[in-house]
């Protein structure tokens, strides 16, 4: 399985002092995530390409789209909003994409990795067929849209057959993921995992990324 990585998602972080959040735990994760919400796709709003102009992090971007129909052109928004960042991958969902193989033909010709997202009611077969067009599957265990929301546990037969079908494959999951359930997530064979609120809601963020590394190994 590859390398384990933690990916603090930055919705939940304080929006009046992210810099110095971002600065807090940037030196303990592997990237970070940025959450775009269009409230068509997902019912609640977020800043868009702008955000990218608000902070500055030596971490790479994982660029998680919950936007209806994404354009080239407005990919090329946060591609071109702040050079001095880095795109590790632009996520989009598969509910979302008409043409989805096109938007990740489009992500990639960019030099940035292209990933696809399911909902926790979208069955693995619905990627199947794009398997060898992504480096990344994010598999949503929370309902897209808000963060907060409580792990849902039978997403994980999801994460246990695509680690079966690829097994170099980064596996992301994404929702709920704290530090009861992060080994859920890493047994099954996830190896990205997104933690929002778990982090940036603690008194202690860094405390809180070392508590999901300590549960996972102590229980995977």
């Amino acid at each position: 399985m590859p390398k384990l990585k933690i990916v603090p998602s930055i919705l939940s972080a304080n929006q009046d002092r992210l810099q110095e959040e971002i600065n807090e735990i940037e030196d303990y994760s592997d990237l970070l995530q940025v959450d775009v919400m269009d409230n068509k796709f997902v019912p609640n709003i977020t800043p868009q390409a702008e955000l990218l102009k608000k902070f500055n992090t030596k971490v790479p971007l994982d660029i998680h789209l919950m936007v209806k129909e994404p354009s080239n052109e407005y990919i090329e928004t946060f591609i071109n909003s702040n050079k001095k960042l880095k795109i590790n991958n632009i996520t989009v969902h598969y509910e979302a994409c008409r043409n989805l193989k096109k938007t990740l033909e489009f992500i990639k010709k960019n030099n940035i990795k292209a990933a696809v997202a399911i909902n926790p009611k979208t069955p693995l077969d619905a990627i199947k067929d794009i398997l060898d067009k992504v480096e990344m599957v994010l598999i949503m265990t929370v309902e897209p849209g808000f963060s907060g929301q409580k792990f849902i546990e039978s997403c994980m037969s999801k994460v246990k057959e695509l680690r079966e079908l690829r097994p170099n494959l980064d596996i992301e999951v994404d929702g709920g993921v704290n530090d009861k359930t992060a080994p859920l997530a890493v047994k099954a064979g996830a190896n990205v995992l997104v933690v929002s609120s778990f982090i940036f809601k603690s008194k202690d963020k860094v405390k809180a990324i070392k508590d999901i590394l300590k549960s996972v190994k102590q229980n995977v």
